[in-house]
């Protein structure tokens, strides 16, 4: 037998799916019961995406309840490659039942609960197995498990203390004491302080085994603060802080805040003493600076916040104490890179103290002798900057700014001539701050002339630091901004992100990524990039959970919840449902729009509708050298300065579930019997327990405020028209027994078995309708008018030489209203549809829409082609040239460098624009 199934694991280990079918059948002729066999080739077909066929075999091998290892291990994977995870549970407690005395099949169940996340289940598996076993570990199982039960969302409040003393109650009976291991007594301390006996806690941390196992474990030296903390000894805790302090020459940061916490704890009961204590604190961290010297910025920090503290609290003595502190701070430490994120939170200064400030920053010249000198220029040019009132921000004086610290970069270059080629030069923030300089000029006077500036001296800083991620980031903002997408493009996938950056960074690339995307051409370049940062996604379900299984099996507790937080953030990722949102957009503009894509869009959207998010998004990789007193920089390069999020998310998911709720003839019984696999965990959300048409209809301020001003018109015009057509699908609607029908019907043409588990009524054909069809009425105004008005933007914006980006938002919305029309009225193209249903005068309204609408797109489009063209001419790449006068002219930056440059962007440019022109073209050609 195993000479006949080695082939069969050979090619499935070389993903020779089609040999291992192959090889499965030649042994199924000569044994059709072998289940192990047809467990293999179900892994073989899921793995081949023929899923009705792994259906059968899957359902057949799970009737025969195997307790064999191999059947169940491949199973397993055949089981998680359908999203089936609760039979992959049945099939495991089935095992388990048969041959309870296993103790790898009661592993085995424990696990399989644990991936899911069924902890009620785990809980008594594991407690079964300590009983019948009498292993601890097993018991450590079920108290985990127990906590985790408890800190479930869908676990109820009155249930989740009782969980927890059930917890403490299995601790008690365990004959080994918890702090013979660190994550034993972990887990220990903290559900004595989730059930709030932070006195027994405080025991256990504080005995001398617990002050061994907290010394030499992080995890539970964290927990010890929290202990100490939740029982009130912030005294206490100050006064063991300064001692490591001073003692073990501990430098950690939270040793200083313990301090500062004891300082001003009880500062309302306790306000006389107050003043003494911030003396002692101030004599304290004296010392430690003293002691320290340059080697460790930590007490000249602790000295400072101290100082922010009293100011906070209104018990500062000294007006001049903050300015020589920072004076002193900036003196030791204005050489180091990190000196501006450092005094960023102290440095909001008003009056008197910012002008000394102001005064001493100001002595800082740019005659460099070494890189900490560049880096003192650098660092205090920056905290000038912060704090620069909007009178100081005329064009003439920031244009005269950038350009001086794009002097002064060149300085500094000199200094890294001998850097090798992947190490960043000093004096990149100079150049840095010259660009972001730039972009506040261009959002001042909405000239970009100053973006092309930006542009020019970023791509010459980047040839001289070619690892720069920040210098490539600065660069796609631009480029966006600039309608240059194919640039912004190639500096992203230059960045080489991995794993989880491309859920928090992907946003710089794939917000409002459609407004980019060539797919109705056929070029599929961004969809591609949604479906490579969208991988990460699918990992983290296969992986996260091995992690858990891996962590209870090594017993390592106290990292179970933070890989079930990462599991949850990754599965509810606001980010991941943007990029899918994005995906969708472009893919009705490529694909045939058919009941395939409709079906399977529609069931993906209504569940990402019932999700919780999590937004994981990062934004503060952009490091924002901006005046205080204007926007940041992320918000000023962000599409007319609005940050897609949740409520974006929700307007544009309620937009295509009502179109594809239209277009479909899924109704949730029909959903229901013809999903593959398990629904999403129900949401404790108390929004999401209304009827979903009450949740569709709905309109949030708060969500509209996302949208731009076109969006909103776009999002008008998807109610208008689903509202106007909804009469007319809910009549014309196929029955859900019918569609039960014809589904039974295609999947027996597929397989050659009838589709299991349905029960399908007898019909004849559509039957006759006992109601009438409801009355045509007119489109609504909003319907009618839309495309005109979006022509009027197009050329309003095209006369006024606003920004490409702009332009191009309004011609890819104008095409996604057309698709949207198309979507909801597929139906209705069906002459019989029409004639059996009366439906004559609806069918002539949508000719006159789609003919008005093509008529507008195909205007825009000759347009738009036209515009391309003069991008791409010598006389605009000239322009560009012209407009970079400040950094040839005045900084020397090569002119054959900046023409370069001028050339990319042009022709990016012109691709785009023509690329989008064309393609509405192909879209009205297709769809007329």
């Amino acid at each position: 037998m195993d000479r006949q199934i080695r082939p069969i694991y050979e090619s499935l280990d070389t993903n020779s799916n089609k040999s291992a079918i192959l090889a499965c059948n030649k042994v199924l002729k000569k044994q059709p019961n072998n289940h192990l066999v047809k467990a293999l080739k179900a892994l073989a077909l899921v793995r081949s995406q023929k899923v009705e066929e792994a259906l059968l075999l899957c359902d057949e091998v799970l009737a025969s309840k195997p307790v064999d290892d191999g059947t169940l291990t491949a199973m397993m994977h055949v089981l998680r490659g359908l999203g089936r995870h609760m039979d992959m549970v049945i099939m495991y407690e089935d095992a388990y039942k048969q041959q309870p005395a296993n103790e790898e099949l009661g592993t085995q169940t424990f696990f399989a609960n644990a991936r899911i996340g069924n902890w009620k289940a785990a809980q008594q598996i594991a407690t079964k197995m300590y009983k019948q076993f009498r292993d601890e570990h097993y018991l450590y199982w079920s108290v985990m498990s127990a906590v985790l039960q408890a800190h479930d969302p869908t676990t109820p409040e009155a249930l989740r203390t009782v969980l927890l003393k059930l917890a403490q109650r299995l601790l008690s009976s365990s004959p080994t004491p918890s702090f013979y291991n660190a994550d034993r007594f972990h887990l220990h301390v903290t559900i004595l302080r989730e059930l709030g006996q932070y006195d027994d806690a405080y025991e256990m941390v504080e005995s001398e085994s617990g002050k061994i196992v907290c010394s030499s474990n992080l995890s539970c030296e964290e927990l010890r603060r929290e202990v100490w903390k939740l029982k009130g000894l912030a005294k206490e805790a100050g006064e063991r802080a300064e001692k490591r302090i001073l003692e073990a020459k501990d430098r950690n940061w939270l040793e200083f805040l313990s301090v500062l916490d004891a300082t001003f704890s009880d500062v309302e009961t306790a306000k006389a003493e107050i003043p003494e204590r911030i003396v002692k604190a101030r004599q304290f961290f004296g010392k430690v600076a003293e002691l320290d010297g340059v080697k460790d910025r930590s007490g000249p920090l602790a000295l400072l916040e101290l100082e922010k503290r009293a100011r906070q609290h209104e018990l500062a003595t000294d007006s001049s104490s903050l300015t020589s502190l920072l004076e002193s701070y900036f003196q030791s430490f204005g050489g180091k890179s990190c000196c501006f994120e450092d005094l960023k939170p102290y440095i909001e200064l008003e009056g008197e103290d910012l002008a000394q400030w102001t005064a001493i920053l100001h002595k800082q010249t740019v005659a460099f002798t070494s890189v900490p000198d560049i880096w003192r220029y650098i660092n205090a040019q920056k905290l000038l900057r912060y704090n620069l009132p909007t009178s100081a921000l005329t064009t003439e004086a920031e244009s005269r700014q950038a350009v001086a610290y794009l002097t002064a970069y060149l300085e500094g270059l000199k200094f890294g001539r001998e850097l090798p080629s992947y190490d960043l030069q000093p004096a990149d923030d100079l150049a840095i701050l010259s660009a972001q300089t730039f972009v506040n000029t261009w959002k001042q006077t909405g000239d970009e002339a100053f973006l092309y500036n930006a542009a020019a001296l970023l791509e010459y800083a980047l040839v001289r630091s070619k690892m720069s991620y920040q210098i490539r980031l600065h660069l796609i903002r631009i480029y966006r901004l600039l309608g240059a997408p194919s640039l912004a493009l190639e500096h992203y996938r230059s960045i080489n992100v991995k794993q989880v950056q491309n859920d928090t960074l992907s946003h710089f690339i794939l917000s409002r990524a459609s407004t980019f995307s060539l797919s109705s051409t056929g070029d599929l370049t961004y969809t591609s990039e949604c479906l490579e940062s969208s991988r990460i996604y699918l990992s983290n379900s296969e992986e996260t959970a091995e992690f858990i299984i891996r962590a209870f099996g090594g017993e390592k507790y106290s990292q179970i919840p933070d890989f079930i937080e990462f599991e949850d953030r990754l599965d509810n990722s606001l980010q991941r449902d943007l990029v899918k949102m994005e995906h969708v957009r472009m893919r009705i503009a490529h694909e045939p729009i058919n009941s395939e894509l409709v079906d399977m869009e529609l069931i993906e959207l209504k569940f990402i509708f019932d999700r919780i998010h999590h937004d994981n998004r990062d934004f503060d990789i952009l490091p924002n050298y901006q005046p205080r007193s204007v926007a940041s920089f992320n918000q000023q390069t962000e599409f007319f300065e609005k940050t897609p999020g949740l409520g974006w998310l929700w307007v544009y998911l309620k937009i295509y579930i009502k179109a594809f709720q239209l277009a479909s003839d899924l109704d949730d019984t029909v959903e229901d019997k013809l999903l593959i696999g398990d629904r999403p965990k129900p949401n404790f959300d108390p929004d999401t327990k209304f009827p979903l048409s009450e949740r569709l209809a709905v309109k949030k301020e708060e969500e509209i405020a996302e949208l731009s001003a076109d969006e909103l018109h776009f999002y008008e015009y998807a109610s208008a028209l689903s509202g106007w057509l909804t009469p007319y699908h809910d009549y014309t609607r196929p029955s859900p027994s019918a569609v039960l029908a014809e589904a039974a019907k295609i999947t027996e043409q597929k397989t050659g078995h009838t589709l299991k588990g349905l029960e399908i009524e007898a019909s004849n054909g559509h039957g006759k309708k006992d109601e009438e069809p409801p009355v045509v009425v007119d489109p609504p105004t909003q319907l009618a008018d839309y495309f005109g008005d979006m022509s009027k933007r197009f050329k309003e914006v095209l006369e006024s030489k606003g920004l490409p980006h702009e332009l191009l938002h309004i011609v890819t919305l104008t095409q996604e209203a057309f698709l949207l029309f198309v979507v909801e009225t597929t139906r209705f193209k069906t002459p019989s549809v029409i004639k059996v249903n009366k439906l004559g005068p609806l069918a002539q309204h949508i000719k006159e829409i789609r003919a008005k609408a093509a008529a507008v797109l195909s205007e825009i489009s000759s347009a738009l082609i036209s515009h391309a063209e003069q991008e791409a001419t010598a006389e605009r790449r000239k322009e560009i040239v012209a407009a970079c006068k400040p950094i040839i002219d005045e900084a020397g930056l090569d002119h054959d460098f900046v023409l370069n440059i001028a050339k990319k962007i042009t022709e990016s440019r012109k691709l785009i624009a023509e690329g989008v022109g064309k393609g509405i073209v192909r879209v009205c050609k297709t769809h007329a």
